[in-house]
């Protein structure tokens, strides 16, 4: 063997016993490859190792901040050389700080210096940069030409983690969710190189991404399909008279039969709970006048009413679900909590399950001094545009006969979250589960639960698909350059 590849192996071997040595390495790389980072210490670097999750800090090896193509194969070039895991980072909204790494020593790619959103209006088809945050997207798209595509409503949430994974909102029952409108994406692989995805570029892939997204490289950018914003939407809420555990399973029956047997196309709604209060909340597609048609058969079935209904246009009713908050942000941002929360999916709940959790809901989460809440998403039936779309179309897992996403949530406003907080979002989704078969629900990696293994996580994540992105997975970062604690492993 050469002198110099006895050297070379030497200096690979110190480099990955020694932090320092490691950090030293990476930045002389990131340098010479000409890529922007952030300086340790500074102010930019502050913000961008601040987690959502106050509960998760980690501290990466790195952080650099990319303002091209170019620059995130620089990055991606430098952490395969140096031996380190590399991260994308978007909005930087996961729940279990992935974007971070999960774990401390990772390189972190931070993107939301890449927030370019470009309409053509001939296709109507938008670009999309990879750091660009919601809010921008369906400002930018509206000024632009009047359009949009489906997504969720918080302003901060960045594109790309959002649609890769799925991406509920209040337009996704007439419309479908957010990946169900990528229709390409240029990728930065493992090995440094760009290829473009579409279902005719490498198909397996731009599948792959459509739903486990983070597993398979970094998308630089996408392009959405877009639809024409309605003229006319109609934001509404009605209080629910969900005060004993049999009310709450009654209503809940009511409302699952009404949603199954086809909820129209255009009302998109929730429920939200709290410790104070438990509405239907949504978004109609059209006037007032034809959302109060739309909805009186349910009203009657829950024995409610409209508490209020405002007609608005579509940046309008956008604007009213921020509740004040700035639309179109970019960077810097800092919103931050401090929670414990929990995903769910689920087919139709039996009557075991619906008492069960209303039990909870009643015995256990009302005793909860803390902030929490429950969200409970109509997302499936008869009507839904989300059921439209099959596995063949996209590795997102969760279509069919799902009916409900769910979303726990259990933050504190000052302070730590308590080590003991844990067991009761812990219980109240074990009430769902212990009553259901393992067919009847899932989990949503954009509400991600860190306390999973990755087994367990992949799969209930993924379910069907994960064998065939495992494969892939094998085919594009066998060596697992992109990595966090829950990622899907390549196939052996």
């Amino acid at each position: 063997m050469r002198y110099e590849s006895l050297l070379s192996i030497a200096l690979a071997g110190l480099v990955a016993a020694n932090p320092l040595a490691k950090r030293a390495a990476i930045d002389d790389c990131l340098k010479s490859a000409g890529v922007p980072v952030d300086a340790q210490g500074s102010q930019e670097w502050k913000n961008d190792v601040n987690p959502f999750n106050q509960r998760l800090p980690y501290t990466p090896v790195a952080i650099a901040v990319p303002t091209s193509v170019q620059h995130i194969q620089g990055a991606v070039s430098c952490a395969a050389k140096v031996g380190i895991k590399v991260s994308p980072k978007s909005g930087g909204h996961s729940y279990a700080s992935f974007g971070l790494g999960g774990e401390n020593g990772h390189l972190v790619v931070e993107l939301d210096r890449m927030y370019k959103v470009t309409l053509d209006s001939s296709t109507q088809i938008a670009t999309v940069e990879a750091g660009a945050r919601l809010g921008r997207v369906a400002t930018q798209l509206y000024n632009q030409g009047r359009r949009a595509f489906s997504h969720g409503t918080c302003p901060g949430v960045g594109v790309a983690g959002h649609s890769l994974h799925g991406g509920f909102g209040f337009s996704s029952h007439t419309y479908g969710l957010a990946v169900d409108w990528i229709v390409g994406a240029t990728v930065v692989l493992a090995n440094g190189t760009v290829v473009e995805t579409s279902k005719t570029q490498n198909p397996d892939l731009f599948w792959a991404l459509r739903g486990a997204g983070s597993n398979f490289g970094i998308v630089a950018s996408f392009k959405f399909n877009t639809f024409a914003a309605p003229s006319q939407v109609t934001a509404f809420q009605v209080n629910l008279p969900w005060n004993n555990a049999n009310a709450i399973a009654t209503g809940w029956a009511a409302m699952q039969d009404w949603l199954a047997a086809g909820m129209p196309k255009e009302m998109n709604m929730r429920v939200f709970g709290s410790g104070g209060q438990t509405q239907l909340q949504g978004l109609y597609h059209g006037n007032s006048n034809n959302l109060r048609t739309a909805i009186q058969p349910l009203l009657s079935k829950l024995g409610a009413s409209l508490s209020n209904a405002q007609q608005y246009d579509w940046m309008g009713a956008f604007s009213y679900y921020t509740y004040g908050g700035q639309v179109d942000v970019t960077h810097p941002y800092n919103q931050v909590e401090t929670f414990y929360s929990k995903s769910l999916v689920t087919k139709a709940l039996p009557q075991k399950a619906l008492q069960a959790v209303a039990n909870y809901w009643i015995q256990q989460a009302k005793s909860n001094s803390r902030d929490w809440f429950i969200i409970i998403d109509l997302y499936g039936g008869k009507n839904s545009a989300i059921t439209k779309v099959t596995d063949q179309d996209a590795s997102y897992a969760h279509r069919g006969d799902f009916l409900f996403l769910y979303e726990l949530y259990d933050r504190v406003r000052f302070g730590s979250y308590p080590s003991n907080g844990f067991s009761f979002l812990d219980g109240w989704v074990k009430s769902f589960t212990n009553n259901l078969d393992k067919s009847q629900w899932a989990m949503y990696i954009n509400y991600a639960d860190p306390t999973m293994n990755r087994t367990e996580a992949t799969d209930v994540y993924y379910r069907q698909n994960l064998a065939r992105l495992q494969q892939i997975k094998a085919q594009v970062d066998p060596n697992e350059l992109f990595y966090y604690p829950q990622a899907v492993a390549p196939a052996k």
